[in-house]
């Protein structure tokens, strides 16, 4: 292992202007990945200051509030910042930096690495902040300049089998998918026989479009037994969660608010069923969240959207029920067949969980990672 440190002793940076300095993906998984093979990793982040957490060097940018300011004034900042590290590939994660991957590429002449987390075409579909009548054009756009400026880079590194179909042309081109990192959940077997409360948990942002109406709508259904939803994450906005709150199933609903990432597994450990009705839009239809597979790794059954890639990982698997996402009678009755079938239900999350351990995991996936930088790197 130490010669291994020391026959790999480049210099790493990555960058991001949009996403916290220690967001899962990019820190505690790709970072601290590269880390452990031997590279010297540095990042570059909006945070407060300088310094070194877990092996890994925080660059800070400022932090900025406003979206617009943030896009005109933070690429600028993160490429001088970047220029100055030397460093020996440049690892970037957000469409607003297209422009300095190109720059730096040009002006170094080191290695370049686009880290697409999402279909961004699709994704500027839904942005609400976007006039309906401009966001076609807006993502034709995006989708052109991504596709033209990722010819100038070394490697694309997707989080979805699709995404990566948009770069089939590019020769070195892979999917990294953001599974869980085992060595992070702990497990508590389960037990659904003659329960007092039945526990549901969604982890997540609370949007309508991530069927947060329909969920609780679903409980409304469950008059006579003690069940309970347990909401781990923030409203998009004070008007959706007034109107979420004057629903009747809101009743049946522990609202926490954001949780810290480290809760997540104990919070998981208590639940008995996970949740993730996704409604069924364009970037979500082969979306991978990783919600979906800590429930698993937690070894619960999962009530999941019946999208096609969604029932491949679920029913493949027997490890939980998919239902149309925008039906609530239909999401309780999958709930009702979980709770009146405690035997099944336990199996069900069973296998969810070997499928984790066996290869829906960030351990097994961070091999295609490291293997990116060797062949780049050669």
């Amino acid at each position: 292992m130490v010669f291994k440190r020391i026959l790999n002793n480049n210099k790493i940076c990555h960058i991001t202007t949009v996403h916290p300095p220690f967001d899962v993906r990019i820190f505690h998984k790709e970072c601290k990945t590269l880390a452990k093979a031997g590279y010297e990793v540095y990042l570059i982040a909006q945070h407060d200051k300088d310094e070194n957490v877990d092996g890994i060097n925080i660059i800070s940018l400022p932090k900025i509030n406003s979206r617009i300011k943030r896009i005109l004034i933070l690429p600028i900042k993160a490429f001088f910042k970047a220029i100055k590290l030397k460093a020996d590939v440049y690892h970037f994660h957000d469409p607003e930096l297209l422009p300095v991957g190109v720059l730096l590429k040009i002006f170094t002449g080191r290695k370049v690495i686009y880290d697409v987390h999402e279909d961004y075409g699709k994704q500027i579909l839904l942005k609400y902040y976007i006039p309906k009548i401009l966001r076609k054009s807006i993502s034709f756009i995006i989708d052109m300049f991504e596709k033209d400026a990722s010819l100038f880079f070394d490697g694309i590194v997707t989080a979805t089998e699709d995404i990566l179909m948009n770069f089939s042309y590019h020769k070195k081109a892979i999917s990294v998918k953001n599974y869980p990192i085992i060595e992070n959940f702990s497990y508590k077997e389960k037990y659904y026989d003659n329960k007092n409360v039945y526990t549901l948990i969604y982890v997540g942002g609370l949007a309508e479009i991530r069927g947060i109406i329909q969920m609780i709508k679903a409980l409304e259904f469950f008059e006579n037994k003690n069940i309970k939803l347990i909401l781990a994450g923030k409203f998009e906005s004070k008007d959706l969660e007034d109107k979420v709150k004057k629903l009747k199933g809101y009743e049946k609903v522990e609202y926490l608010g954001w949780v810290d990432p480290k809760k997540v597994p104990y919070l998981l450990n208590d639940a008995d069923i996970g949740m993730v009705c996704l409604n069924p839009r364009p970037n979500y239809l082969t979306s991978l969240p990783v919600k979906l597979f800590e429930y698993m790794l937690a070894g619960l059954p999962v009530v999941a959207s019946n999208f096609p890639l969604w029932k491949k990982i679920v029913e493949g698997n027997n490890c939980g029920i998919c239902v149309n996402p925008l039906d609530p009678k239909e999401i309780a009755n999958a709930i009702k067949y979980l709770i009146d079938h405690p035997n099944e239900a336990k199996v069900m999350g069973e296998n969810g969980r070997r499928a984790v351990l066996e290869k829906y995991n960030w351990e097994k996936e961070s091999e295609k990672l490291v293997r990116l930088y060797e062949e780049i790197l050669k």
